[in-house]
């Protein structure tokens, strides 16, 4: 494996994101989730509590756990989530495959009404959410990341979306847990100059967009 700043050469010979090492699912995440528009509101909402809960810990250590998250929170249907109990809470805090704290635990459960909120209030959460998305992000003009240092941990737009979720009630929302979702939701397109995936993410968000906007006008 060879490493620059920003890339490595994978066994297979293509040049990723130095940030997925040599881990398997780690590297599977890159390629195939990490960059790529989400536009469903489970899977946004999803994304949303598993960045609270990856507060203070490694992203790998929550993708390892992601299926257990899945299965602890009911597929994070955010309509079912809404509805725990205390008696959820306290079997939730008792399950070794998820992170137990409490306040990440409570707060995915408030985030579930909360999206339901927004839903109600303006269509779907997705719309509420690619609202925040960058300008810049997509314009032709704009230039890919060549090295980590041009990468921010927290950006304007990741402020305004962290101060929008939490007037809204939102917990653990805060700027760069908000900003690492942006960027593995799509909104933003920080996979390094020479990286594979890079323009197959570039292309898949302007078919999200289109979508979004549609759906916006419907």
């Amino acid at each position: 494996m060879k490493h620059n700043q920003a890339l490595m050469t994978g066994a297979d010979s293509k040049l990723r994101c130095f940030w997925c090492g040599d881990d398997k699912l780690y590297v599977e995440y890159h390629d195939r989730q990490w960059g790529r528009p989400v536009v469903e509101d489970i899977a946004l909402y999803e994304k949303i509590c598993l960045e609270g809960f990856q507060s203070g810990l490694s992203w790998l250590t929550i993708l390892r756990k992601r299926e257990s998250f899945r299965k602890a929170f009911r597929g994070f249907d955010p309509k079912i989530v809404a509805k725990f109990t205390k008696r959820d809470v306290s079997r939730l805090l008792k399950d070794e495959s998820i992170v137990r704290h409490r306040g990440k635990i409570e707060a995915a459960i408030q985030n579930a009404k909360c999206a339901l909120d927004v839903q109600q209030q303006f269509g779907s959460l997705a719309t509420f959410i690619w609202s925040f998305r960058p300008e810049a992000a997509t314009a032709r003009t704009s230039k890919p990341p060549r090295r980590t240092s041009e990468i921010k941990s927290s950006t304007q737009e990741s402020e305004a979306l962290s101060q929008a979720l939490r007037k809204r009630g939102f917990k653990f929302v805060g700027p760069t847990t908000m900003y690492a979702a942006m960027q593995s939701l799509g909104l933003v397109n920080d996979h390094f100059e020479g990286c594979f995936v890079r323009e197959i993410c570039s292309k898949q968000q302007m078919i999200a967009l289109k979508n979004i906007r549609k759906t916006v006008v419907a």
